[in-house]
């Protein structure tokens, strides 16, 4: 076995593999662009979907690339020796050129020739078969010719050279359909101890190691029937990380030098020891550079709420560490510099990148403490805690359910009635959208003439803040009374004073024109041409109002809306800005007042 670093183990792989006729392709984003079936991209295949089913790939049929991957399904897995929120995948495809028996002879060829793995210490699985497809015979001969040739007596069965496992273990395929198949898994026998008399490749005890598996795709799920996809295609895919701790013979793949220089810096701050939790912050960290470099930001949905849950899990156990200060940003800034040489982006946004967790770190540890305290009380005070308190937590105090339901665990408490936490947000989001509906587009608490006027400079701002910012801005959220405005749109800082006085000289100027304010009807499809960035889009009728100030040959404003407006602009008075607050990270707040 070789002693390789991570970067020679992935130059190896990509030249080995071009040898043999593949073509490079690049790493895709991490959200995916077509397949809202997954969050993240956890596969290096997702993105050859169409090229699998038939399309003819630009660079051929043989392609090989080294892949960005997150698997949320892991993250409360992180901790132990080998578990990774993101990692990198080593794949390679064959779209429907060479198959079985290519295919593993090269896989097998690189471990051991390239990689100097022991053929002795290999073990593989298959397809046993079920009542859609028969089993995978074809590699099991495949498997015991390669082992013939070493000398090796290769026997099929439980706990034998080749063992044959269901379709939950050596089947590939998509939920929601489309090509699918067996697959052939790699396993290296560490030289640990059994764990017991039963262990064997399908035990995760760490005696045996998965290093690499090829999926044959040579079936269509269509509903719920599987038939023959008419092509076949390979799909190989392997963990750099777990190869890189068993060539470089470390405890876990923390201990890598992929990991190293992070782990380091975490150690560095931390006053208590605690490795999974060190091992948890490192790569939650490296994790969040990366989701933040494909333009995700932190939220309540969808990837941004596992990016927030990522930064906030980090943070909490930054605090069983003895971690008191901001850290985030410098353990981050590390992770960035261990991989910017490969993926240059993360070198570009750097800032933007490191302002995002800085924020999101800062805004959690203001309601952090609090909701902890709340949550002792809670325990204190009562014998069940359920969903239902863990909403409130999440609601009042950002802590996410599974950081709620975590810290439960160390308190040997267990959350009683997961489900109530879902009720109860599907009641809080029926109950703002209730009231929602006592306000009109705009936000307006009320139709009286201030409000009235407030709603209508409203545009004005919202035009005034994307001549000075750009054209990013746009309204995230309003609530207009008869004293003040408020709006929220995206910005990564505040305005200057400088930038400030200019907002408010454009919007003063136009109120100084007395332009017109007029409306037309239109269907959403066209207004939507007109406003691409209009709040609120999908809760939209067919048909729409777009208000026009001044013009509509040559409006300062245009904006879709239902709420009232003055007719003239002259009447409202002169506009000032009093306040600027963060709401979040990427969010700005401004509030203001005519005078």
């Amino acid at each position: 076995m070789k002693k390789l670093s991570y970067n020679q183990i992935w130059q190896k792989y990509l030249e080995f593999f071009q040898r043999h006729g593949h073509e490079i392709i690049p790493s895709a984003p991490l959200v995916p662009e077509e397949d809202p079936s997954v969050l993240f991209v956890n596969a290096g295949m997702f993105p050859l979907v169409p090229f699998l089913k038939g399309e003819e790939h630009p660079k051929g049929k043989r392609l090989v690339n080294i892949q960005r991957c997150i698997r949320t399904g892991d993250i409360d897995e992180v901790g132990n020796r080998y578990h990774c929120t993101a990692f990198i995948m080593l794949g390679n495809w064959s779209l429907n050129d060479y198959f079985k028996e290519e295919a593993i002879n090269m896989t097998v060829e690189f471990f051991t020739e390239e990689l100097g793995l022991d053929i002795n210490n290999i073990y593989a699985s298959v397809f046993e078969g079920d009542q859609d497809a028969p089993q995978d015979t074809e590699s099991i001969e495949v498997w015991k010719e390669i082992f013939s040739k070493h000398g090796i007596d290769a026997k099929i069965g439980k706990g034998e050279r080749i063992q044959p496992l269901s379709k939950k273990e050596n089947w590939w395929g998509l939920e929601s359909g489309g090509p699918c198949g067996p697959d052939s898994e790699i396993f290296y026998d560490t030289g640990r101890e059994k764990c017991g008399d039963k262990c064997d490749v399908s035990c995760n005890c760490g005696k045996y190691v998965e290093i690499g598996n090829n999926v044959f795709m040579e079936y269509l799920k269509s509903g719920n029937t599987i038939l023959p996809l008419g092509r076949h295609n390979v799909d190989f895919g392997g963990g750099l990380e777990r190869l890189t701790t068993l060539l470089q013979n470390t405890e876990s793949v923390y201990d890598t030098d992929i990991y190293k220089p992070i782990m380091n810096k975490v150690r560095e701050l931390s006053q208590i020891e605690d490795i999974k939790s060190q091992r948890i912050i490192v790569d939650h960290m490296k994790a969040a550079t990366w989701i933040i470099m494909d333009g995700v930001t932190p939220s309540r949905t969808q990837q941004g709420y596992i990016l927030r849950r990522l930064i906030r899990r980090a943070v909490r156990h930054a605090k069983k560490l003895g971690i008191e200060d901001s850290f985030c940003k410098e353990v981050a800034d590390i992770a960035i510099k261990q991989f910017k040489d490969t993926w240059e982006e993360l070198e570009t946004k750097r800032e933007n990148i490191l302002t995002v967790i800085e924020a999101e770190e800062e805004k959690f540890n203001r309601t952090l403490e609090k909701g902890l305290r709340e949550l002792d009380k809670m325990v204190q005070r009562k014998n069940i805690i359920d969903g239902k308190d863990a909403f409130l937590l999440y609601e009042t105090y950002g802590l996410p359910l599974e950081v709620t339901e975590e810290i439960l665990q160390e308190k040997n408490i267990k959350l009683e009635n997961r489900e109530l936490f879902q009720e109860a947000e599907k009641t809080h989001q029926e109950k703002s959208r209730t009231a929602a509906k006592g306000f009109f587009k705009g936000g307006l608490a009320d139709t009286s003439e201030m409000s009235t006027k407030y709603h209508t400079a409203s545009h004005l701002l919202l035009e005034a803040l994307r001549r000075v910012l750009g054209e990013h801005v746009y309204q995230k959220g309003s609530n207009i009374t008869p004293e003040r405005l408020r709006m929220d749109f995206p910005n990564e800082t505040k305005l200057t004073p400088e930038q400030v006085k200019e907002v408010e000289d454009i919007v003063n100027e136009q109120i100084q024109k007395g332009l017109d304010v007029t409306f037309v009807e239109k269907n959403k499809e066209e207004a939507l041409k007109l406003v691409p960035f209009a709040a609120f889009s999908e809760k939209y009728a067919d048909k729409v109002k777009v208000y026009y100030i001044g013009p509509i040959d040559n409006p300062f404003s245009v904006e879709i809306c239902n709420g009232p407006h003055v007719e003239n602009i002259g009447e409202l008075g002169k506009f000032k800005i009093t306040k600027q607050e963060n709401v979040g990270a990427g969010v700005k707040r401004i509030k203001a007042i005519l005078e």
